[in-house]
């Protein structure tokens, strides 16, 4: 809890001292941290001095915030209309599947997260995976473990030398 409160201190500053600032006091949190602990809210709430029941709807409220950490590859899977229609929910099941991660959780070696999005923006690619900040279009559920042997190998590669 203290190192928390050391890392927030540099964003919880009295110029923010204001209800108006929970949205930017919350994407300055999750930039800082990768996403947003309970604690953390609890944080900003007690700073402004307002319920943490305020900063948790409001934080649940948009889904631009994050409450778990991401693996250190991030996948996302679109599930917008035409990324739905050309087959996105096969391409998530196959993802979950060959990651061995649930919708939303982390992989136990903190390697994978998985999460489904309203839109990447690509709707003519469909359907679309995103891994980090690589977009995967046209994906299907035999092209998943195609594309996730271009990441895997590096992960392998890593706890190999890591001995683990």
């Amino acid at each position: 809890m203290e190192e928390l409160k050391q890392q927030l201190a540099k964003i919880l500053t009295p110029q923010k001292k204001e209800r108006r600032h929970v949205i930017s006091l919350l994407r300055e949190v999750q930039q800082k941290l990768g996403f947003i602990s309970k604690e953390a809210m609890q944080m900003i709430a007690d700073f402004l001095e307002i319920p943490g029941s305020t900063v948790y709807g409001i934080a649940t409220f948009y889904n631009q915030f994050r409450f778990k950490p991401l693996g250190k590859h991030a996948v996302t899977v679109c599930m917008g209309t035409a990324c739905h229609m050309a087959g996105g929910q096969l391409v998530l099941e196959a993802m979950a599947r060959e990651l061995e991660v649930e919708v939303g959780g982390i992989s136990p070696d903190q390697e994978f997260s998985l999460d489904r999005v309203a839109c990447i923006g690509c709707c003519a690619l469909a359907p679309v995976v995103t891994i980090n900040e690589s977009v995967y279009p046209r994906m299907t559920p035999p092209r998943v473990e195609e594309v996730l042997v271009t990441v895997k190998p590096v992960v392998e590669e890593k706890q190999v030398a890591s001995g683990q």
